[in-house]
């Protein structure tokens, strides 16, 4: 996946001046947010993202593209063409073979604003996601660093108690939410090839059904009823989404690492988040199966398909 960062800078922004809401429109605020800033994307960004691939997320986990070069500047520094993660920068030794280090927190650039600060588990605010994995990777080794993630986007503030009735309440709008960004890209991929071929043709079913709930701010109570009347439109997206997360490797799990991309952005306006996620890993081995995803948003064991994730 690609690594829009255009998209992380523009809903921090967001997210510090936005109260935080627990009303039912909540979380499809987000597409609103972003979408509208889906052009400018390629205009600062030229690269032409993944097929299939997710602009409704951040990616913060830790991985990075490889640098394209020509080979004849290879030759002259051979960083140019090695791939590091975030944290670390290309150095070459003696023999000028290439290596991988640890950035020094201080070269990191300065943040241009607060919407660039981000909180780390350790409830301490970093000037900018560089200075966090900088710091992070010079504790390699160490307990502190393995329990160290990026938390979420923004400073660090308090985060009010997720209560049990407010808990139910979030998986009934992150499923309409999920819905309804597969319609929109689904509406907005002639150009762009947001989707893969496969996944159109399942999006294009529930574009085209006449009892889709529309998007836009519903009550609670009318997200569950059209979950109970609709539920097969709902199958595809939690599976989707699902799959877009799992890429660190593939392998039908998600680590925190790999759950950044989407819970980092919600976490300072949605209070249950980190809850919810951490209630997903049923068995508590710190990794949260397909089963156990599907399972949060309601899907069925009988309608758990891997197939659907790809």
């Amino acid at each position: 996946m690609r690594v829009w960062i255009v998209f992380l800078l523009c809903l921090a922004g967001h997210a510090m001046a936005a109260p935080v809401s627990h009303t039912a429109g909540f979380i499809y605020s987000l597409i609103n947010l972003f979408l509208p800033l889906w052009d400018t994307l390629f205009t600062l960004f030229p690269c032409e993202p993944e097929v299939g691939a997710n602009p409704v997320q951040v990616e913060i986990g830790e991985f990075d593209e490889a640098i394209e070069v020509v080979e004849d500047v290879v030759a002259e520094n051979p960083c140019l063409n090695h791939h590091c993660k975030k944290g670390k920068v290309c150095e070459v030794d003696d023999s000028n073979t290439p290596m991988c280090v640890c950035q020094d927190p201080t070269t990191c650039p300065a943040a241009d604003g607060e919407f660039e600060h981000v909180c780390g588990t350790d409830n301490k605010t970093y000037d900018t996601s560089c200075h966090f994995f900088a710091t992070k990777c010079t504790l390699e080794g160490t307990k502190k660093g393995h329990k160290l993630h990026l938390d979420y986007i923004g400073p660090c503030k308090y985060i009010e108690p997720c209560m049990d009735s407010e808990l139910n309440e979030f998986p009934l709008r992150m499923r309409d939410w999920l819905k309804n960004v597969l319609v929109t890209l689904y509406e907005r991929d002639e150009e762009n090839n947001l989707l893969t071929e496969k996944q159109k043709l399942r999006v294009k079913k529930i574009y085209e059904n006449e009892k889709r709930l529309q998007a836009g701010e519903h009550s609670l109570d009318l997200l569950a009823h059209d979950f109970q009347k609709n539920y097969n439109m709902y199958i595809f997206p939690v599976h989707w989404q699902f799959g877009q997360l799992d890429q660190h490797p593939v392998d039908g799990y998600l680590t925190h690492t790999e759950l950044a991309p989407l819970r980092a952005p919600l976490i300072p306006m949605e209070h249950c988040t980190t809850r919810f996620f951490e209630e997903c890993d049923s068995d508590s081995d710190k990794y949260i199966a397909l089963e156990e995803w599907a399972a949060c948003f309601g899907i069925k064991e009988q309608d758990i398909d891997k197939d659907l994730v790809v």
